[in-house]
Protein backbone atom coordinates (compact mmCIF):
# COMPACT_ATOMS: atom_id res chain seq x y z
CA UNK A 1 0.00 0.00 0.00
CA UNK A 2 1.04 3.59 -0.88
CA UNK A 3 2.48 5.29 2.40
CA UNK A 4 -0.69 7.28 2.44
CA UNK A 5 -2.72 4.75 2.94
CA UNK A 6 -0.40 3.25 5.34
CA UNK A 7 -0.72 6.76 7.09
CA UNK A 8 -4.88 6.77 7.25
CA UNK A 9 -4.68 2.95 8.93
CA UNK A 10 -2.34 3.59 11.31
CA UNK A 11 -5.47 6.38 12.29
CA UNK A 12 -8.35 3.69 11.45
CA UNK A 13 -6.72 0.67 12.95
CA UNK A 14 -6.13 3.13 16.17
CA UNK A 15 -2.26 2.44 16.72
CA UNK A 16 -1.27 6.30 16.73
CA UNK A 17 -4.03 8.92 16.95
CA UNK A 18 -2.23 10.43 13.97
CA UNK A 19 0.04 10.07 11.16
CA UNK A 20 1.14 11.55 8.01
CA UNK A 21 2.28 9.74 4.56
CA UNK A 22 5.23 12.78 5.06
CA UNK A 23 5.78 11.33 8.29
CA UNK A 24 6.24 7.86 7.30
CA UNK A 25 8.50 8.81 4.81
CA UNK A 26 10.98 10.63 7.61
CA UNK A 27 10.37 7.35 9.43
CA UNK A 28 11.89 5.47 6.28
CA UNK A 29 14.85 7.88 5.73
CA UNK A 30 15.61 8.01 9.18
CA UNK A 31 14.76 4.32 10.76
CA UNK A 32 16.18 3.21 7.23
CA UNK A 33 17.67 -0.39 9.21
CA UNK A 34 14.55 -0.95 11.25
CA UNK A 35 11.73 -0.56 8.80
CA UNK A 36 10.23 -2.44 6.38
CA UNK A 37 11.42 -2.61 2.87
CA UNK A 38 9.66 -0.09 0.19
CA UNK A 39 9.38 -0.35 -3.18
CA UNK A 40 8.74 2.90 -5.74
CA UNK A 41 5.75 1.98 -8.21
CA UNK A 42 5.50 4.95 -10.29
CA UNK A 43 6.02 8.59 -7.97
CA UNK A 44 4.84 6.44 -4.77
CA UNK A 45 7.02 4.36 -2.62
CA UNK A 46 4.56 1.50 -1.41
CA UNK A 47 4.99 -0.96 1.57
CA UNK A 48 3.39 -4.26 2.41
CA UNK A 49 1.23 -3.68 5.69
CA UNK A 50 1.48 -7.33 7.04
CA UNK A 51 5.52 -6.37 7.63
CA UNK A 52 4.64 -2.59 8.03
CA UNK A 53 1.42 -2.88 11.03
CA UNK A 54 4.20 -4.60 13.65
CA UNK A 55 6.45 -1.67 13.16
CA UNK A 56 4.09 1.05 13.30
CA UNK A 57 2.84 -0.82 16.52
CA UNK A 58 6.44 -0.35 18.00
CA UNK A 59 7.09 2.82 17.03
CA UNK A 60 3.55 3.93 18.93
CA UNK A 61 4.86 2.33 22.15
CA UNK A 62 8.45 4.48 21.70
CA UNK A 63 6.06 7.31 21.12
CA UNK A 64 3.95 6.72 23.80
CA UNK A 65 6.62 5.96 26.73
CA UNK A 66 8.16 9.57 25.67
CA UNK A 67 4.99 11.58 25.47
CA UNK A 68 1.22 10.99 27.19
CA UNK A 69 -0.45 13.04 24.36
CA UNK A 70 0.60 10.26 21.79
CA UNK A 71 -1.51 7.52 23.53
CA UNK A 72 -4.47 5.79 22.49
CA UNK A 73 -7.05 6.07 24.91
CA UNK A 74 -9.71 3.08 24.11
CA UNK A 75 -12.82 4.52 23.63
CA UNK A 76 -15.72 4.34 26.14
CA UNK A 77 -18.48 1.99 25.80
CA UNK A 78 -20.72 3.70 28.33
CA UNK A 79 -21.90 6.63 25.66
Amino acid sequence: MTFREAARRVVAEGILPSMTHQRISQLHLRDSENFPEVQKIGRSNVVDWKKARPYFEAHAKKAAARDRRRRVEPESESE
